[in-house]
């Protein structure tokens, strides 16, 4: 008998520990989907874990160098990824990583898309979609720009919209990326409030500067700043390096017509010392802010923000001198071509550890909430929707420390430019008014923006050839010590150019563009 009750006992134990066992199993679990649907997003995983992958910004400059603050945060309680973010050092960093295959999980580039756009560096998004992320939905015209050669697409770049998106959007005015001059409320006043409806008006005002106030800068301008403004409002239809179109043809930009003039208009700029030479050699993007915070310069060129960005700093500073801007169209000649694709693009590199946990990060990135989450900020924190349909931001966008600190915008690993150009919509700013003005004068010519120059090509070879050409000449027109020279030197560049197969690139650039061209038909 006590045999058997002993067994009986035993028996009974085990089938108390074997539920128990099973109990504590399913406890397990149901905590840990409880735990993974309190995040709000089925990405995060069965296990719920954060993954952590490696980013390269391939910009030197760039303002946020670690992933942290509200809206890293908040993507991370999204999507269950954080990154560890590296910085280039400079503009050599990436091809160097390329070149010796020591990539990281992604990469954020604008100035090597082509080169990472190889199906030996990168993943094509079209395959990750197609297999890890099939509700990710990309338009055509996105796809249709970033699609090579081989039939793939390796990113699409943030800051691109549709010229039917952005007519759609009365909101989408652009961002900080657009030219822009602001000048002295103060001494333009004391001037009499003279008027600039023209660059010929301009360079007057600096002169009257220069007369009354000797030790004073005219005109500083950020290195990187330096043609974009006055080559629009004399009607220039492209950068130094880009193409423009006339009559269904593409030709290079230092042949326009209006390109004379523009160099002409520089050169004088310097002739009569409105501008200093050094300020073509300047290797520091911050010493044209110093100058005009300081009080050291009458007038500021960068971009549409500079006059509100400007005075954060000058009344942080404790002076009460303040700029304004000059209208982003001084006169009918003004003229804004749009033939931007975008700006950057992330690619998710063969080193990848887990492509199917990036691919759907990107994907968050790209929905509504999080196009939202990474230009505005968190909501409710940091903004809320006006029914007109634009946010209302909790802060000034201008204020760089602010939006900085916080992570917010600089996240946009992939977002779009109705989004971008929402962000800089704050009714009263200065940055606003520059941007919608500069609206109303822009024509859109995306197409003229896949007039792309393929890596390692024969082409590729010639552009980069012409431009450091042209880089490298430009200075001796600006700083010619006559008109006379400096048209000459200006003659002396585009021939140059034609000895280096310039009129072979125009071709290929024609075939390109007549095929690229009905994409957007």
């Amino acid at each position: 008998m006590k045999r058997k009750r002993s067994k009986k006992v035993l028996l009974l134990s085990l089938i108390v520990v074997l539920v128990l066992t099973l109990l504590s199993a399913c406890g397990k679990d149901n905590t840990g989907q409880k735990e993974s649907a309190g995040t709000g997003n089925k990405e995060l995983g069965k296990s719920g874990e954060i993954k952590e992958l490696s980013l390269f910004i391939d910009a030197p400059w760039y303002p946020v160098k670690e992933w942290k603050g509200p809206v890293a945060e908040k993507i991370t309680e999204k999507t269950g990824v954080k990154l560890k973010v590296t910085i280039a050092t400079d503009d050599k960093q990436l091809p160097l990583m390329i070149s010796s295959g020591d990539l990281p999980d992604l990469v954020f580039t604008y100035a090597n898309i082509d080169r990472m756009s190889d199906s030996r560096l990168s993943y094509p998004w079209n395959e990750l979609i197609e297999e890890y992320a099939p509700d990710f939905k990309i338009d055509k015209t996105r796809i249709a720009i970033h699609t090579m050669d081989d039939g793939n697409f390796y990113t699409v770049r943030n800051s691109f919209a549709t010229h039917e998106e952005m007519s759609q959007n009365k909101y989408a005015i652009g961002s900080d990326g657009n030219p822009g001059i602001a000048v002295r409320e103060d001494i333009l006043e004391e001037l009499g409030n003279p008027p600039i409806n023209s660059v010929e008006d301009f360079a007057k005002v600096l002169g009257m500067v220069k007369e009354k106030y000797p030790d004073m800068i005219p005109l500083t301008m950020d290195k990187d700043w330096i043609e974009q403004y006055f080559l629009q409002q004399l009607g220039v239809e492209a950068l130094l390096d880009g193409w423009y179109e006339r009559d269904g043809k593409v030709d290079y930009a230092i042949k326009q017509p209006e390109m004379l003039e523009f160099f002409k208009f520089m050169n004088s700029l310097y002739r009569n010392g409105y501008i200093l030479a050094e300020n073509f050699a300047y290797t520091n993007d911050q010493i044209d802010d110093q100058y005009a915070t300081s009080g050291k310069a009458f007038a500021h060129s960068h971009t549409v923000s500079t006059a509100d960005t400007d005075n954060i700093k000058i009344k942080n500073n404790g002076e009460s001198f303040t700029f304004k801007m000059l209208p982003s169209g001084l006169s009918d000649e003004a003229k804004v071509v749009s033939t931007g694709l975008g700006f950057a693009g992330t690619f998710i590199t063969k080193k990848n550890k887990d492509p199917e946990a990036s691919i759907k990060f990107i994907e968050y990135l790209a929905s509504d909430e999080g196009r939202k989450l990474t230009m505005f900020g968190v909501e409710g924190e940091h903004w809320t929707w006006n029914e007109e349909g634009y946010p209302d931001l909790k802060y000034d966008p201008s204020d760089a420390d602010f939006i900085n600190s916080n992570g917010i915008k600089w996240w946009y690993l992939y977002n779009d430019g109705v989004m971008e150009g929402m962000q800089g919509y704050v009714p009263g700013t200065q940055k606003t008014q520059a941007l919608m003005e500069r609206k109303e004068i822009t024509v859109y010519k995306p197409e003229i923006g896949l007039i792309q120059t393929q890596p390692d090509s024969q082409e590729k070879t010639i552009k980069t050839k012409i431009d450091e050409m042209i880089k490298n000449e430009k200075v001796k027109i600006y700083l010619a010590k006559s008109e006379e020279e400096a048209v000459a030197n200006y003659e002396n560049m585009v021939k140059t150019a034609e000895k280096m197969e310039l009129q072979k690139l125009v071709d290929w650039a024609n075939a390109t563009y007549q095929k690229k061209k009905g994409l957007f038909e």
